[in-house]
């Protein structure tokens, strides 16, 4: 059972007192009988209350609401017949008990029997209506609430996914780097520091920017810019990288770690061919439009993987994720050429 709440209990007794002052008003038009009127009232008051709380926690939640509009007819139509007759024994009552069957000095607004029944289902007509209004409204608000959450765990589940895609690129680059590392430092070479300080840069870039919803796209080029450094460490004489960037907007913001890991792709997939690693970079922006072009030398015999591997596959959820429906990503192989642009409609 539900808890009854005194508040309730007082708001509808205070309800049926309005409605019994309401009949007495109504009543006593052309009539000082006040006593024939108050009993009148009072014997009225719970055929209306009878009537009202059948319809509102009967009716309408077993047959409106669940659109059994057939049984709802008839049920209600059940309903006014009964009540008719217990309105006429109400009238045949208190004419026989109170005025002694003397019809003549009876209050003229209570012989009208069709304004007394349009006066009961007047008022059980009016809770009614409230009761489907504040049912239709806590069902918008339940749906709404609902909708909300629905949208906060997609939201989350998005954001979980952009975190677990951006921690798979940081292994795979931080590998390729500090292999470099280790490299330098079992010859003992003097560029060893100079490698450390270039990765320190984007260590930094990684733990304190990438977990940030966007970046400046000119702080995204100067980290490629950095990574190439590193790498032309790497390669020394068998590196050559052609790097264009047109002149960009400090404002201009991406998703961090957008670019890089194409880049980072290109390296750990290209080829050397005759005797170098060639790789080229394009990036402009032209009416807020971005504009990233890379391909790198390659021979399909020894590209084992497919579309750049993890890191493009990734790429290409986070595109989905960060700028859905506003991006256009090509990738293709041709005269010993990997080649991937990507197009970002409105940045």
């Amino acid at each position: 059972m539900r808890n009854i709440k005194p508040k309730i209990v007082l708001f509808h007794l205070l309800f049926w007192v309005g409605v019994w002052f309401f009949y007495y008003y109504f009543f006593s038009y052309n009539s000082n009988d006040k006593v024939y009127i108050t009993w009148f009232s009072s014997c009225l008051l719970p055929v209306t209350m009878m009537v009202t709380y059948f319809v509102v926690y009967f009716l309408i939640p077993r047959y409106l609401l669940t659109k059994k509009y057939g049984k709802f007819a008839l049920y209600s139509f059940y309903t006014v017949v009964f009540s008719t007759y217990i309105i006429v024994l109400v009238i045949y009552g208190c004419l026989i008990f109170l005025l002694s069957f003397n019809i003549s000095v009876m209050p003229p607004m209570s012989k009208n029997f069709l304004f007394i029944l349009i006066l009961v289902y007047l008022v059980a007509g009016v809770v009614s209506f409230v009761t489907v209004l504040n049912h239709n409204f806590k069902t918008t608000s339940v749906n709404k609430e609902l909708q909300n959450k629905i949208l906060e765990t997609q939201l989350q589940l998005k954001d979980q996914e952009l975190h677990y895609l951006k921690r798979q690129i940081h292994p795979h680059f931080l590998f390729n780097t500090l292999n470099t590392i280790y490299g330098f430092a079992i010859r003992q070479s003097q560029q060893t520091p100079e490698i450390i300080l270039k990765l320190s840069n984007l260590l930094d870039y990684i733990l304190y920017q990438v977990n940030k919803p966007s970046v400046s796209l000119k702080e995204e080029v100067l980290h490629i810019k950095e990574y190439i450094e590193l790498e032309r460490i790497r390669f020394q004489e068998t590196l050559k990288v052609e790097f264009f960037a047109s002149e960009i907007d400090e404002n201009i913001q991406v998703a961090p770690m957008l670019l890089i890991p194409f880049v980072e792709n290109a390296f750990k997939h290209g080829t050397l061919e005759e005797g170098f690693l060639t790789i080229n970079i394009q990036v402009s922006v032209v009416n807020n439009q971005l504009s990233f072009l890379i391909e790198n030398s390659f021979r399909e015999s020894n590209d084992k993987s497919k579309n750049g591997g993890i890191g493009l596959r990734n790429i290409r959820k986070r595109l989905d994720l960060n700028y859905a429906d506003n991006y256009e990503l090509n990738s293709e192989k041709k005269n010993n050429r990997y080649v991937v642009e990507l197009k970002i409609f409105e940045i």
